[in-house]
């Protein structure tokens, strides 16, 4: 089988699942969307279940590029905070489909299978960010914290805004708080004494 078989199905998988949600999704509808035979399914993805692994690691990896790449090259602390919730904000509205997946539709249930390769992923964003954020930290121009914490105060925020988004609670684009969320992330994160230069 051609990776693009399985890039198809992927796809489908994505857009069925966006549509009618995990559980009503049927192995058929995905087959339809994909134009690929029953076989074919079958022989890349062993259940419907697996494919949704497949995509949630695939989606993930997006996620975390677009993340990665706001760091690359290696900017200040007011840059970084800035260009991280930016990215994060502009790759929900812009993924809006794929956001709606990783933040609404995964399960856990259906993960336990790609735990392993979702840890890895995530510690490979970890260390894209501590390796900006630690010599920071070191240099006072971050406040210490645990690296957990610190996703939180940056990103926490901004997801909030982003799940009524995605849920459809809210219609606003959650890019309309984007330079409020960046001023209370820098009021979160760095010493007093160096919010905007002073």
């Amino acid at each position: 089988m051609t990776a693009g078989v399985r890039e198809d199905l992927l796809a489908a998988g994505l857009f069925v699942f966006d549509r009618v949600g995990f559980e009503a999704a049927t192995v058929a509808a995905i087959r339809a969307r994909a134009r690929a035979s029953n076989g074919s399914f079958f022989h890349v993805f062993g259940s419907k279940k697996e494919l949704a692994g497949a995509l949630f690691l695939e989606v993930l990896r997006h996620y975390h590029a677009a993340m990665l790449a706001a760091l690359d090259p290696l900017p200040d602390a007011e840059q970084g905070i800035d260009r991280l919730i930016r990215a994060h904000l502009d790759w929900v509205v812009t993924s809006r489909r794929e956001a709606r997946y990783l933040f609404e539709i995964s399960r856990s249930e259906w993960g336990e299978n790609v735990r392993d390769a979702q840890r890895a992923q995530n510690a490979r964003l970890a260390e894209g960010i501590e390796r900006w954020r630690a010599p920071l930290v070191t240099r006072g121009e971050l406040l210490p914290m645990t690296p957990v914490m610190f996703v939180s105060q940056l990103i926490g925020p901004a997801q909030i805004f982003c799940r009524a988004f995605l849920s459809g609670r809210d219609r606003a684009d959650p890019r309309a708080e984007t330079d409020t969320l960046i001023a209370c992330a820098r009021r979160a994160l760095r010493p007093l004494d160096r919010i905007n230069g002073q």
